[in-house]
């Protein structure tokens, strides 16, 4: 079965190849009830980047598996599937795009849904677009309920300074960690593979 955090990984390298220099990667779980109006966790996954945007014929089409703007392949099922897995489990998908200044997409998931695909490890497809990709900046977020924690790379370069590159093994590997520990602070000492399915 595929993963979530597959599909972000598919989705925002669209974000790369629309020359995104700043990506945002938001993962938010609300389980608790007084929260919410009805009685399921939901899930968000939003992705959020700066890259040049799309046209509204584009808009219009992104959602068809036959579309795509790469010429290495002739389908693109990111997005599509993205938004038919969070629609499957009651959810809802959106996108919004303006050329020149980014792209915008939500997707929320109704957790309890026999459907619902699993999240799988969020934290190994962010360490991943990190290390392939150091010259873009990202800010990760995961919450559930009111805990949080963010990792923003920017921040990281104002420590590092200019000499020592985000995907440098030391780095990538404090990143690897701090990502660990956050999430295990956050979900109580649970795997990470446990979060959600």
């Amino acid at each position: 079965m595929r993963e979530l955090s597959l599909n972000v990984m598919d989705i925002v390298q669209n974000s790369v190849t629309a020359k995104a220099t700043f990506i945002e990667i938001i993962v938010k779980e609300i389980t608790n009830d007084s929260l919410l109006s009805i009685n399921d966790s939901l899930l968000s996954i939003i992705i959020k980047d700066n890259g040049c945007g799309m046209s509204e014929k584009q808009l219009k089409n992104v959602t068809d598996p036959f579309f795509t703007t790469r010429t290495t392949r002739s389908v693109g099922l990111g997005i599509p599937l993205f938004k038919m897995e969070a629609e499957q489990t009651g959810g809802s998908f959106s996108i919004d795009s303006e050329i020149g200044l980014g792209t915008t997409l939500k997707a929320n998931f109704v957790t309890s849904h026999l459907d619902m695909t699993p999240l799988g490890n969020i934290n190994s497809t962010v360490s991943i677009l990190i290390r392939c990709n150091p010259d873009i900046d990202f800010l990760y977020r995961r919450s559930i309920d009111d805990k949080s924690f963010d990792l923003d790379t920017k921040e990281l370069r104002q420590v590092l300074g200019n000499d020592v590159p985000l995907n440098s093994s030391e780095v990538m590997q404090w990143i690897d960690e701090y990502l660990k520990e956050q999430t295990q602070n956050l979900i109580g000492g649970k795997d990470n593979n446990e979060i959600i399915g």
